[in-house]
């Protein structure tokens, strides 16, 4: 366990080497010289420079935050598996506090350590926490993932909290602040404990004790606003506006729309047998852009097929809204899948049909979804299609080969926008564009996500395309997803050599830089599985990473 007050953990009259020692000797069974190296290991791992000085020194000679880290370094030493951190971040300043709050996330990855942080300060949740518990009175009245309590909270005392932030407050207003008091706890209490301070409080409140109500697989509230027949009240208006921030609605803030579990796909069979692609997981969450991204043969497009039910997968599934659209399926849930589900292919000349005029090629597809339509009311479609990716109707009676390559492409996503899909797998559709023309038809299908809601998995082999177009970008090699995270997070952050090396050969518009600039080379020989096989660990906050122990502790960040 790791203290609020590292003065209480410590003695003050023994060296702080000498208290470290003896959790090494306790749990450990070092002694001598062996007991010593360890301990200034621990100190090195915490942070303390010159650790042979400071392992003679006493509790009194280090400040708060050093303090801290040879309290941490005692509860490491100990071998634990869990971690209990009793607000260790409240009596320091806010730089300390991020570099102890860096080194307990640094350390849970190294010693491979479970954390429980308590503490009142809804910005150290945040910086840390996978999941959080909100207790008051001595009940967790919610639980769920740090997204969902911080961008969909259900429970009034949750809201409350997140109002009472400063970072909440508007300028020259006062700050929120719940009435009243907590409960006495000796006396018995009759229904909701929040209820006497709680202005959306119900009749019911008073009465019954409300039970758990289930959010999300993974979040649910004891409050009986989540019961069906409660009234619809709105949260605050600070709570809105954290969502806002976000950037999503409150309720179902990230819905799934795809998920891809263990994946495998196969070309050939016996002993000509070739994985394309190996264990791929990853969610895509509706109305985003997800970035796939690898060199040519890196399994990226077969992924992208196997969606599109065009190639046949060996192993794992594909879920689409909940349902497995891989393997035999029915022929109603196959005709949803054709209508929903549309695919912009890489090279619009030898996706077009040559001998076919452009009114035929985009409105194909709609004598399959939306037979009911009459011959003019198809031509009409048609019609608004080009109108919608910038092209002019009359465009219609022509043939591809009269197109450029930039039109024949917004030709190809017409064809695709006709049958109103959800998701499209956008493969490669700006790699045989110039510049100026690369740049139209991205902005164009940026403004038809933004106007339609529509979810595109965006396959490319360019980081500087996916990070202007992706919300989220995952890393494939050979077949093997090896890094993911947010875009922003990846192209400044990334971790695997892989990535590293994709980054380091995007052409720069800068001669000097590009003249100066190192190309780096990845070698899969640099890394070693002969001892364990690699394993998707979170190395960052939301940024997994397919590596082994050894290497997440030498590739963690610093």
């Amino acid at each position: 366990m790791v203290m609020q007050d590292p003065m209480t953990s410590l003695n003050p009259l023994k060296t702080i080497g000498a208290q470290i020692m003896e959790a090494v000797a306790l749990h450990q069974g070092l002694k001598g010289a062996a007991a010593k190296e360890k301990t200034l290991e621990y100190l090195r791992d915490v942070g303390i420079t010159d650790p042979e000085k400071r392992f003679k020194q006493y509790p009194h000679e280090f400040s708060g935050g050093m303090r801290q880290r040879v309290v941490i370094a005692i509860a490491v030493a100990c071998s634990p598996k869990i971690l209990i951190c009793d607000e260790p971040t409240t009596a320091l300043d806010v730089t300390i506090q991020a570099q102890i709050l860096q080194l307990l996330k640094e350390m849970r990855f190294k010693y491979d350590l479970t954390i429980v942080m308590i503490t009142h300060d809804l910005g150290v949740v945040a910086n840390i926490a996978d999941r959080v518990a909100v207790m008051y009175a001595g009940d967790i009245v919610e639980i769920g993932t740090a997204d969902e309590i911080y961008y969909d909270p259900r429970h009034p005392y949750t809201w409350a909290l997140l109002s009472s932030m400063p970072q909440m407050g508007v300028k020259g207003e006062d700050l929120f602040n719940i009435v009243g008091t907590p409960p006495n706890l000796f006396a018995e209490i009759r229904g909701d404990a929040f209820a006497p301070r709680n202005p959306q409080a119900l009749k019911i409140d008073f009465v019954k004790r409300p039970p758990y109500f289930k959010v999300t697989p993974t979040h649910k509230a004891k409050t009986w606003l989540l019961d069906p027949r409660a009234p619809k009240i709105e949260p605050p208006a600070a709570v809105k506006k954290c969502c806002e921030r976000r950037g999503c609605k409150m309720e179902n803030e990230r819905e799934v729309l795809l998920e891809v579990n263990h994946l495998n796909v196969t070309y050939g069979s016996g002993k000509k047998a070739y994985e394309a692609v190996q264990d791929a997981n990853f969610k895509i969450y509706k109305g985003e852009t997800f970035g796939l991204v690898g060199e040519s043969g890196s399994g990226k497009t077969t992924i992208g097929r196997a969606i599109l039910r065009i190639l046949p997968t060996s192993g794992g599934e594909i879920l689409y809204k909940g349902q497995k659209i891989n393997g035999r399926i029915s022929r109603q849930l196959d005709r949803q899948i054709i209508k929903e589900i549309q695919m912009i292919f890489q090279d619009p000349q030898s996706s077009l049909n040559e001998r076919a005029k452009v009114s035929y090629i985009v409105g194909e597809g709609l004598q399959n979804v939306r037979p009911d339509l009459s011959t003019a009311q198809q031509e009409e479609k048609v019609r608004q299609a080009l109108l919608d990716v910038g092209l002019l109707p009359e465009f219609a009676s022509r043939f591809p080969h009269e197109f450029s390559g930039g039109q024949r492409q917004r030709i190809g996503i017409a064809r695709a926008l006709i049958v109103e899909p959800e998701f499209i797998v956008a493969d490669e559709p700006i790699s045989a564009l110039d510049m100026s023309i690369r740049a139209q038809v991205l902005n164009l299908l940026r403004r038809l996500q933004k106007e339609r809601g529509i979810t595109y998995l965006f396959i490319a082999h360019d980081l500087s395309v996916m990070r202007y177009i992706s919300d989220r970008i995952a890393v494939i090699h050979k077949g093997r997803i090896v890094e993911l995270a947010e875009a922003e997070e990846l192209t400044a952050h990334a971790i695997h050599p892989y990535t590293r090396s994709l980054l380091s050969a995007i052409p720069m518009p800068d001669p000097r830089r590009e003249r100066q600039k190192k190309l780096l080379v990845y070698d899969p020989a640099m890394h070693d599985y002969s001892r364990e096989a690699p394993q998707w660990r979170e190395l960052r906050p939301e940024h997994f990473v397919l590596c082994s122990a050894a290497e997440a502790e030498q590739w963690l960040p610093r």
